[in-house]
């Protein structure tokens, strides 16, 4: 009887973490120590000038992409937003801005640029 007690145990601990880890490679489950309900800081911008795309490499869940997020966003003249699913962060400017400033946020952030590059922009558009 007590075989069929520690089974049954083992049965549901392993059934847990296979859920578990299908949510985190899914990029659902919180695994940097999120979980919880980040806002992202968004900013409007009132004349872009520049933007850039950013491949990111070591996100893994909604909470990674929200560091990333709101690191950049802290930035002046910045606003950015991340698809997790591609691995990229679009950041639009009012300035121009530097690589090694992307660079230096999103690694703040915990995380590193595989890539960086400049979209052509029309000097007139909104945000």
């Amino acid at each position: 009887m007590a075989n069929i007690v520690i089974v049954t145990i083992l049965g549901v601990v392993v059934i847990f973490g296979i859920r578990q880890s299908v949510q985190h490679f899914k990029g659902e489950g919180g695994c940097c120590g999120g979980g919880g309900e980040v806002k992202v800081k968004r900013k409007k911008l009132k004349n872009v000038i520049e933007t850039k795309v950013v491949i990111v490499e070591g996100m893994t869940c909604d909470h990674c992409r929200t560091r990333v997020e709101n690191r950049l966003n802290e930035m002046d003249g910045i606003s950015a937003k991340v698809n997790l699913k591609r691995k990229e962060a679009v950041i639009r400017a009012e300035r121009e801005i530097s690589d090694e400033e992307i660079i230096a946020a999103v690694e703040r952030a915990g995380y590193s640029v595989s890539s960086i590059h400049r979209q052509i922009h029309n000097s007139t558009a909104q945000n």
